[in-house]
Protein backbone atom coordinates (compact mmCIF):
# COMPACT_ATOMS: atom_id res chain seq x y z
CA UNK A 1 0.00 0.00 0.00
CA UNK A 2 3.10 2.49 0.77
CA UNK A 3 4.38 1.58 -2.51
CA UNK A 4 1.28 2.37 -4.05
CA UNK A 5 0.35 5.83 -2.94
CA UNK A 6 4.51 6.38 -2.99
CA UNK A 7 4.05 6.05 -7.01
CA UNK A 8 0.76 7.68 -7.04
CA UNK A 9 2.73 10.37 -5.11
CA UNK A 10 5.23 10.40 -7.59
CA UNK A 11 3.10 10.55 -11.04
CA UNK A 12 3.02 13.01 -13.75
CA UNK A 13 -0.53 14.21 -13.18
CA UNK A 14 0.08 14.38 -9.25
CA UNK A 15 3.07 16.16 -9.86
CA UNK A 16 1.59 18.90 -11.90
CA UNK A 17 -0.90 19.63 -9.48
CA UNK A 18 1.53 20.12 -6.68
CA UNK A 19 4.16 22.16 -9.05
CA UNK A 20 0.98 24.39 -9.41
CA UNK A 21 -0.08 24.27 -5.75
CA UNK A 22 2.91 25.56 -5.08
CA UNK A 23 3.64 28.83 -6.69
CA UNK A 24 2.95 31.70 -4.75
CA UNK A 25 0.05 33.05 -6.69
CA UNK A 26 -2.03 30.33 -5.98
CA UNK A 27 -1.19 29.91 -2.60
CA UNK A 28 -2.10 33.84 -1.95
CA UNK A 29 -5.50 33.42 -3.82
CA UNK A 30 -6.23 30.34 -1.99
CA UNK A 31 -5.74 31.75 1.56
CA UNK A 32 -7.73 34.98 -0.18
CA UNK A 33 -10.57 32.45 -0.96
CA UNK A 34 -10.32 30.58 2.24
CA UNK A 35 -10.88 34.13 4.40
CA UNK A 36 -13.64 35.39 2.07
CA UNK A 37 -15.33 31.83 2.17
CA UNK A 38 -15.16 31.96 6.47
CA UNK A 39 -16.35 35.97 6.53
CA UNK A 40 -19.19 34.12 4.73
CA UNK A 41 -19.87 31.34 6.75
CA UNK A 42 -19.66 33.72 10.07
CA UNK A 43 -22.61 35.88 8.39
CA UNK A 44 -24.79 33.07 7.34
CA UNK A 45 -24.62 31.25 10.94
CA UNK A 46 -24.61 34.37 13.01
CA UNK A 47 -27.20 36.39 10.81
CA UNK A 48 -29.15 34.54 8.34
CA UNK A 49 -30.01 31.30 9.80
CA UNK A 50 -32.73 30.97 12.88
CA UNK A 51 -32.37 30.44 16.13
CA UNK A 52 -33.29 27.03 17.32
CA UNK A 53 -37.03 27.10 18.50
CA UNK A 54 -36.13 25.82 22.35
CA UNK A 55 -32.46 26.88 22.63
CA UNK A 56 -32.74 29.85 21.05
CA UNK A 57 -29.02 32.00 19.99
CA UNK A 58 -27.24 30.03 21.41
CA UNK A 59 -27.39 27.33 19.41
CA UNK A 60 -25.16 29.22 16.71
CA UNK A 61 -22.52 27.77 18.43
CA UNK A 62 -23.00 24.85 16.53
CA UNK A 63 -21.68 26.28 13.26
CA UNK A 64 -18.00 27.03 15.07
CA UNK A 65 -18.11 23.72 17.51
CA UNK A 66 -19.57 20.52 14.80
CA UNK A 67 -16.54 21.95 11.94
CA UNK A 68 -14.24 22.37 14.80
CA UNK A 69 -14.65 18.71 16.08
CA UNK A 70 -14.98 17.32 12.66
CA UNK A 71 -11.44 19.11 11.52
CA UNK A 72 -10.32 17.03 15.24
CA UNK A 73 -11.40 13.74 13.57
CA UNK A 74 -10.22 14.30 10.41
CA UNK A 75 -6.38 15.39 11.76
CA UNK A 76 -6.36 12.25 13.96
CA UNK A 77 -7.50 9.95 11.17
CA UNK A 78 -4.21 11.96 8.98
CA UNK A 79 -2.16 11.33 12.02
CA UNK A 80 -2.64 7.56 12.08
CA UNK A 81 -2.48 7.21 8.02
CA UNK A 82 0.76 8.66 8.24
CA UNK A 83 2.01 6.90 11.34
CA UNK A 84 1.76 3.73 9.53
CA UNK A 85 2.97 4.78 5.86
CA UNK A 86 6.10 5.67 8.29
CA UNK A 87 6.06 2.05 9.60
CA UNK A 88 6.22 0.48 6.35
CA UNK A 89 8.29 2.97 4.47
CA UNK A 90 10.22 5.97 6.72
CA UNK A 91 10.07 9.00 5.02
CA UNK A 92 10.47 13.11 6.75
CA UNK A 93 7.63 13.94 4.38
CA UNK A 94 5.18 11.56 6.04
CA UNK A 95 6.47 11.92 9.87
CA UNK A 96 6.50 15.75 9.42
CA UNK A 97 2.54 15.34 7.95
CA UNK A 98 1.69 13.19 11.00
CA UNK A 99 3.31 15.86 13.53
CA UNK A 100 1.91 19.08 11.62
CA UNK A 101 -1.57 16.97 12.14
CA UNK A 102 -1.66 15.68 15.78
CA UNK A 103 -0.74 19.74 16.23
CA UNK A 104 -4.22 20.62 14.63
CA UNK A 105 -6.34 17.66 16.28
CA UNK A 106 -5.25 19.22 19.39
CA UNK A 107 -5.37 23.04 18.90
CA UNK A 108 -9.41 22.09 16.75
CA UNK A 109 -10.25 19.25 19.28
CA UNK A 110 -9.76 22.08 22.30
CA UNK A 111 -11.13 24.69 20.79
CA UNK A 112 -14.47 23.18 19.92
CA UNK A 113 -14.41 21.34 22.81
CA UNK A 114 -14.69 24.55 24.47
CA UNK A 115 -17.54 25.75 22.70
CA UNK A 116 -18.95 22.69 23.45
CA UNK A 117 -19.00 23.64 27.28
CA UNK A 118 -20.12 27.06 26.56
CA UNK A 119 -23.13 25.46 24.50
CA UNK A 120 -24.11 23.23 26.98
CA UNK A 121 -24.19 25.03 29.95
CA UNK A 122 -27.30 26.97 29.78
CA UNK A 123 -28.81 23.82 27.48
CA UNK A 124 -27.47 20.69 29.86
CA UNK A 125 -27.14 22.86 33.34
CA UNK A 126 -23.40 22.20 33.39
CA UNK A 127 -19.90 22.89 31.44
CA UNK A 128 -18.75 19.76 31.70
CA UNK A 129 -20.41 15.70 32.17
CA UNK A 130 -18.45 12.68 32.05
CA UNK A 131 -20.34 11.12 29.75
CA UNK A 132 -19.10 9.03 26.79
CA UNK A 133 -18.84 11.42 24.27
CA UNK A 134 -16.85 14.43 26.18
CA UNK A 135 -14.94 11.40 27.88
CA UNK A 136 -13.40 9.90 24.84
CA UNK A 137 -13.02 13.41 23.34
CA UNK A 138 -10.85 14.41 26.62
CA UNK A 139 -8.75 10.98 26.37
CA UNK A 140 -7.50 12.04 23.26
CA UNK A 141 -6.48 15.84 23.90
CA UNK A 142 -4.92 14.19 26.65
CA UNK A 143 -3.83 11.83 24.60
CA UNK A 144 -2.48 13.88 21.69
CA UNK A 145 -0.61 16.21 24.51
CA UNK A 146 1.30 13.78 25.47
CA UNK A 147 2.15 12.70 22.22
CA UNK A 148 3.63 16.18 20.88
CA UNK A 149 5.36 15.91 24.56
CA UNK A 150 7.48 12.88 23.31
CA UNK A 151 8.46 14.61 19.99
CA UNK A 152 9.86 17.27 22.14
CA UNK A 153 11.64 14.79 24.56
CA UNK A 154 12.82 12.39 22.40
CA UNK A 155 16.36 13.57 20.50
CA UNK A 156 17.17 11.22 17.92
CA UNK A 157 15.09 12.40 14.59
CA UNK A 158 14.74 8.78 13.85
CA UNK A 159 13.84 7.38 17.03
CA UNK A 160 11.35 10.15 17.60
CA UNK A 161 9.95 8.97 14.22
CA UNK A 162 9.40 5.77 15.26
CA UNK A 163 8.08 6.31 18.88
CA UNK A 164 5.55 8.85 17.60
CA UNK A 165 4.34 6.56 14.58
CA UNK A 166 3.84 3.68 16.87
CA UNK A 167 2.20 6.43 19.35
CA UNK A 168 -0.41 7.76 16.52
CA UNK A 169 -1.30 4.67 15.81
CA UNK A 170 -2.40 3.86 19.37
CA UNK A 171 -4.26 7.23 19.51
CA UNK A 172 -5.90 6.97 16.83
CA UNK A 173 -8.16 4.14 17.85
CA UNK A 174 -9.76 6.80 19.87
CA UNK A 175 -11.46 8.65 16.88
CA UNK A 176 -14.11 5.47 15.74
CA UNK A 177 -14.79 5.59 19.56
CA UNK A 178 -15.43 8.76 19.64
CA UNK A 179 -17.24 9.19 16.75
CA UNK A 180 -20.01 6.45 17.02
CA UNK A 181 -20.10 6.96 21.47
CA UNK A 182 -23.33 8.33 21.28
CA UNK A 183 -24.54 5.71 19.30
CA UNK A 184 -23.03 2.48 21.52
CA UNK A 185 -23.95 4.34 24.75
CA UNK A 186 -27.03 6.68 26.59
CA UNK A 187 -25.22 9.97 26.06
CA UNK A 188 -26.26 13.54 27.49
CA UNK A 189 -24.89 14.24 23.99
CA UNK A 190 -27.03 14.54 21.10
CA UNK A 191 -25.93 12.48 17.92
CA UNK A 192 -23.52 14.38 16.06
CA UNK A 193 -25.03 16.88 14.14
CA UNK A 194 -25.20 17.12 10.19
CA UNK A 195 -26.85 18.53 7.03
CA UNK A 196 -28.70 15.28 7.08
CA UNK A 197 -30.08 15.43 10.92
CA UNK A 198 -30.39 19.60 11.41
CA UNK A 199 -33.08 21.55 10.47
CA UNK A 200 -33.14 22.27 6.84
CA UNK A 201 -33.07 25.75 7.11
CA UNK A 202 -29.94 25.75 8.85
CA UNK A 203 -28.00 22.97 6.74
CA UNK A 204 -27.46 26.27 4.23
CA UNK A 205 -25.10 27.74 7.10
CA UNK A 206 -23.71 24.21 8.66
CA UNK A 207 -22.43 23.50 4.94
CA UNK A 208 -20.76 26.43 4.77
CA UNK A 209 -19.04 26.91 8.08
CA UNK A 210 -17.91 22.81 7.48
CA UNK A 211 -16.58 23.91 4.35
CA UNK A 212 -15.18 27.55 5.45
CA UNK A 213 -13.18 25.48 8.76
CA UNK A 214 -12.12 22.53 6.23
CA UNK A 215 -10.11 25.30 4.17
CA UNK A 216 -8.71 26.75 7.20
CA UNK A 217 -8.05 23.38 8.19
CA UNK A 218 -5.81 22.55 4.92
CA UNK A 219 -4.14 26.17 5.33
CA UNK A 220 -3.22 25.42 9.07
CA UNK A 221 -1.90 21.83 7.31
CA UNK A 222 0.24 22.87 4.82
CA UNK A 223 1.93 25.87 6.76
CA UNK A 224 2.78 23.66 9.74
CA UNK A 225 3.51 20.53 7.56
CA UNK A 226 6.31 22.97 5.61
CA UNK A 227 7.74 24.20 9.64
CA UNK A 228 7.76 20.53 10.85
CA UNK A 229 9.93 19.67 7.81
CA UNK A 230 12.29 22.18 7.75
CA UNK A 231 12.82 21.08 11.34
CA UNK A 232 13.61 17.65 9.73
CA UNK A 233 16.26 18.97 7.36
CA UNK A 234 18.05 21.15 9.30
CA UNK A 235 17.93 17.88 12.01
CA UNK A 236 19.50 15.29 9.34
CA UNK A 237 21.74 17.83 7.61
CA UNK A 238 25.65 16.97 8.80
CA UNK A 239 26.63 20.68 8.95
CA UNK A 240 29.80 21.25 6.24
CA UNK A 241 29.09 18.17 4.72
CA UNK A 242 27.53 17.47 1.59
CA UNK A 243 24.11 16.29 2.11
CA UNK A 244 23.49 12.78 2.28
CA UNK A 245 21.03 10.66 -0.58
CA UNK A 246 17.98 10.84 2.16
CA UNK A 247 18.29 14.39 3.12
CA UNK A 248 18.58 15.23 -0.84
CA UNK A 249 14.91 12.89 -0.95
CA UNK A 250 13.53 15.30 2.15
CA UNK A 251 14.67 18.43 0.59
CA UNK A 252 13.05 17.62 -2.36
Amino acid sequence: MAAMLQRLWNSGPVRAVRAFAAHPLVQRSFVVLTLAVFAYAAWVGLTQAPPDREMGDVQRIMYAHVPMVQMMLLAGTITFVCSVLYLFRASWKTDALAEASAELALVFGAIGTTLGSIWGRPTWGVYWAWDPRLTTVAILLVALAGYLALRRFVDDPERRAVWAAVTGIVIAVDVPIIYFSVKWWKSLHQVQSSPRTVDPQMVHALRWNITAFFLVFIVFLVVRYRIALAARVREVTVPDAAPSRTTQAVAS
